[in-house]
């Protein structure tokens, strides 16, 4: 892989907006020079961004999940309620507050949120502990928590931007990654993880999208003999949030005709898009629910006793044959498996996001309303 490519895809999937790495960069420093120390919490920048669906199937699918899914309307009496619980009872004792842990990528950490934290360290990756307890109000761990009463020792959020879903099998099985994701560039040790678990009375899991679209991206790198940092750097830093107007597609389109490419390179280009992104999803489709059970599986290991939620995936940009096949079937995976294994299945389907797939706040709610439905007995 060209490195100056693989230091593109690091960056912009562990959270640095590449377009503003040398501004951040410098703040960085400067502000690691006034305190003597290199680990910095700075606020996060968009990462990622997924394109699924098509839109010969949409209409058929916004029917059926407008028929499965309606939006929930009691958020925030649930909260009310909830919250109410764990004051002080009459009899001056506190209701004991349940546990909550979060699992996922950086949908779960709330990457597009303005205060997500992390601690910038040298390398390409990044230290997301401070974001275990110190996330955003506006992610779904913090409606879930505020809905349910829960402090900040009680709802914990797990989420590490640009998981796979077997670098998070390996994250419940050993507490750290073995090695880097040569593909994405996250690598992280995080030992807690495993206790954070155990103590948990609810676990929700939600990952799976960066599982092909992270080699996707590299195969744009390669089709296009590297000249895509720009399309790269639009896409995985979450740029496409910030276009007014116009589709995903269009501003691809645009970046794509900007590049200055031959023929065999366009070629190229034009063929992963129609084709060799379909062939990425249906390799990775194995190791994705491969990877899905192993996690079921470690996360029992460690807390027969927990209530596992398995949270779905959703559609957000309703124009890529491929990616809609593999959401879809990933979905169904996982209500199999939630039937299988005695765990609960929560469809989101109608998560409001941005065109980088990242939850709006709207969205978050949403996927917290649907989550604290689903938990038993808070």
């Amino acid at each position: 892989m060209n490195k100056r490519f693989a230091s593109l895809a690091v960056s912009a999937l562990l959270l640095v907006s590449l377009l503003s790495v040398p501004a951040l960069a410098e703040g960085t420093e400067a502000a690691a020079d006034a305190a003597g120390d290199d680990h910095v919490i700075v606020t996060l920048n968009p990462e990622t961004a997924l394109q699924p669906e098509t839109p010969a199937e949409a209409a058929a699918s916004a029917t059926e999940t407008a028929q499965a899914d309606p939006v929930p309307s009691a958020y925030d009496a649930a909260s009310a309620a909830t919250a109410a619980k764990a004051e002080v009872k009459a009899d001056g004792t506190k209701d004991e507050q349940l546990t909550y842990v979060a699992l996922g990528d950086s949908i779960v950490s709330g990457v597009g949120l303005a205060d997500v934290q992390y601690s910038a360290r040298s390398g390409y990756s990044v230290d997301m502990a401070p974001n275990f307890h110190g996330y955003s109000l506006d992610c779904y761990v913090g409606k879930v928590a505020a809905a349910l009463g829960l402090d900040r020792d009680h709802a914990i959020n797990l989420g590490l931007p640009a998981l796979t879903a077997p670098d998070l099998a390996d994250m419940i099985r050993y507490g750290k990654m073995p090695q880097m994701n040569m593909a994405s560039g996250c690598e992280y040790n995080y030992p807690e993880f495993q206790d954070y678990i155990r103590k948990a009375d609810v676990v929700s899991v939600q990952i799976g999208s960066n599982d092909a679209f992270v080699p996707c991206i590299v195969a744009l790198g390669n089709a296009t003999n590297w000249k895509s940092e720009k399309l790269a750097a639009t896409i995985l830093a979450g740029d496409l949030r910030n276009e007014g107007s116009g589709s995903t597609m269009s501003t691809i389109y645009r970046s794509i005709k900007a590049m200055d490419l031959t023929k065999a390179e366009k070629d190229a280009t034009w063929n992963l898009l129609f084709s060799g992104m379909s062939k990425i999803c249906d390799e990775t489709y194995p190791k994705t629910t491969a990877a899905l059970i192993s996690i079921v599986q470690e996360i029992r290991n460690l807390n027969p006793d927990a209530q596992i939620i398995l949270v779905g995936y959703t559609n957000p940009v309703p124009l890529i044959p491929c990616w809609r096949s593999y959401f879809n079937k990933l979905n169904k995976f996982e209500k199999q498996i939630a039937k299988t294994y005695n765990l609960t299945y929560v469809a989101i389907p109608n998560t409001e996001t941005t065109l980088d797939v990242h939850p709006t706040i709207k969205g978050h709610q949403y996927i917290a309303n649907k989550l604290v439905n689903a938990i038993e007995n808070p």
